[in-house]
């Protein structure tokens, strides 16, 4: 299933079974044992926090990435992680030099409202996200009339945000506190 979302500057395509869920389920289990995880300590309105979810950045050697407060220096590609670069890339041509990984325990995590919009990303960043496990709401958010425009990212979704959608959107993860099962969270982007 494709769906493309284009209105007041948000620019998606959503591909709802990117991957299977049974090849979805492998490359999960292979990431949890194989990624080297790490929590975070970001800084949001002058404190530092160590957030609840696991992180991990890989990427090309010099792509560097600063968010919140943080500088992240990329680790070296993992096969699987290269794999699904690749896949990614050859899908929707376009290539990305580095991935952020985000692990979410349960629906006790979540991610507030922001947009990714880092100088390192440049003027109008195309950024792949490979959605693994769980099942989850996702919000967009209009800056200028803070219109929501809700998607459900099933297990082995791919979503691509383009165009503008960073400039005039921002959007979370909210949490489901009832929800017991993970997810992993791929954003594969293309740092300058």
């Amino acid at each position: 299933m494709i769906k493309y979302i284009k209105k007041k500057k948000l620019d998606l395509i959503y591909y709802g079974d990117f991957f299977t869920h049974e090849l979805s389920n492998k490359v999960y289990d292979r990431l949890i044992k194989n990624i080297d995880w790490n929590f975070d300590q970001i800084h949001i309105f002058g404190k530092k926090r160590v957030l609840k979810r696991r992180i991990a950045w890989y990427g090309d050697e010099d792509k560097i990435y600063k968010y919140s407060g943080t500088i992240k220096v990329p680790l070296k590609w993992s096969k699987t992680l290269y794999l699904i670069k690749n896949i990614i890339e050859n899908h929707i041509n376009y290539s990305f030099n580095s991935v952020l990984l985000n692990e979410y325990g349960s629906g006790q995590e979540g991610m507030g409202w922001h947009s990714d919009d880092e100088k390192e990303l440049g003027p109008s960043p195309t950024i792949a996200s490979l959605s693994l496990g769980a099942a989850r709401d996702f919000y967009f958010r209009s800056n200028k009339d803070h219109s929501v425009v809700k998607l459900h990212l099933e297990n082995g979704s791919l979503l691509i945000m383009q165009g503008e959608t960073q400039h005039f959107w921002k959007h979370s993860l909210p949490k489901r506190l009832k929800l017991a099962e993970g997810r992993i969270n791929l954003t594969f982007r293309k740092i300058n």
